[in-house]
């Protein structure tokens, strides 16, 4: 299995962390404890076909993206279905390897490399919902008009499902899993139109799609105008939530599940405005992002950033 990230996360049905350990057993009925489980799977980078490549690069790269499982003892709720045909493939596995029963798959946002995925996934769990907010679903739609149709495929010749489907529109902006609620939270633009994030109040989990990044260069194509500023506020009611649990939609596979991933983002998004400001080239502006996040992971995807800005 190509890598994976898993957190258990134990806790009273009402809320309260228990730590247990053998000297410290809460003195609660067993029926009074609900295990809730995240686990994340992240799709390694991969090679994508371009001929606009950054200075001294000779291949561009997707960035690792993430589908998150949350399960309880039973039933399971799978978020973003991932992109290519194998990946989605090996993820169904990886689904079916924890034995529980999918009743639902959530869609984010409507970029192609989160749900491209899905008509994969749901061959091998044929009855499970494929959903997302109304306005997800408008984007998702885009996706599929043949500019983006072509944008995609020639980036992946070969590796894309011929079956792509579009979800279900969500008639409620709560998802239920054994008596808990997710809730679909409306995020406006984050690095696209009409995203928004899965929360889980009582565990503190919330997996934010791509409104945050983690160890990754940021995909601020669509930011011109005023979306930086629109994602910038994405983040703040991302913030105010109070995760304590943070799952990026692209995200380094070593980096942990943190919250602070989520202010990280907004010193990027922060950074990369004022880089604009100060700069006058493309080559520049990618330049001085660089100096700025040597770490983060997939240059490519700032070259484009700083094309978009600059070219």
């Amino acid at each position: 299995m190509r890598g994976t990230q898993e957190v258990t996360t134990f806790r009273r049905s009402f809320g309260a962390t228990i730590v247990v350990t053998a000297a410290n057993v809460p003195p609660v009925d067993p029926e009074d404890i609900v295990t809730l489980t995240y686990k994340t799977y992240v799709a390694p980078s991969k090679p994508a076909v371009s001929d606009d490549l950054p200075p001294g690069e000779t291949q561009r790269y997707w960035s690792p993206t993430t589908s998150t499982l949350i399960h309880g003892e039973r039933d399971a709720v799978l978020v973003d279905p991932l992109m290519t045909t194998a990946e989605a493939g090996d993820l169904a596995e990886w689904v079916a390897a924890k034995g529980k029963d999918l009743q639902t798959i959530v869609v984010t946002h409507g970029h192609g490399d989160h749900f491209f995925g899905a008509s994969v996934v749901l061959a091998r769990f044929p009855h499970a919902r494929f959903v997302a907010a109304p306005g997800v679903v408008d984007v998702m739609r885009r996706q599929l008009t043949p500019d983006w149709d072509t944008f995609w495929r020639s980036r992946f010749p070969g590796q894309l499902p011929d079956d792509v489907l579009v979800a279900d529109p969500l008639e409620s902006s709560t998802i239920t899993l054994e008596g808990e609620a997710l809730e679909v939270v409306e995020l406006g633009h984050a690095d696209t139109d009409r995203s928004t994030a899965l929360h889980v109040p009582s565990s503190g989990l919330l997996v934010a799609g791509d409104a945050v990044y983690n160890g990754v260069h940021l995909y601020l194509v669509e930011g011109r105008g005023d979306g930086a500023a629109q994602w910038l506020a994405a983040l703040d009611t991302v913030a105010a939530l109070h995760p304590t649990t943070v799952v990026a939609g692209h995200k380094a596979p070593d980096a942990k599940d943190s919250p602070d991933a989520i202010d990280a983002t907004r010193q990027y998004i922060q950074d990369f405005l004022t880089a604009v400001e100060e700069t006058s080239t493309t080559e520049d502006l990618y330049d001085a992002m660089l100096r700025k996040h040597p770490s983060r992971i997939n240059r490519g995807v700032l070259w484009n950033s700083a094309r978009a800005w600059k070219g």
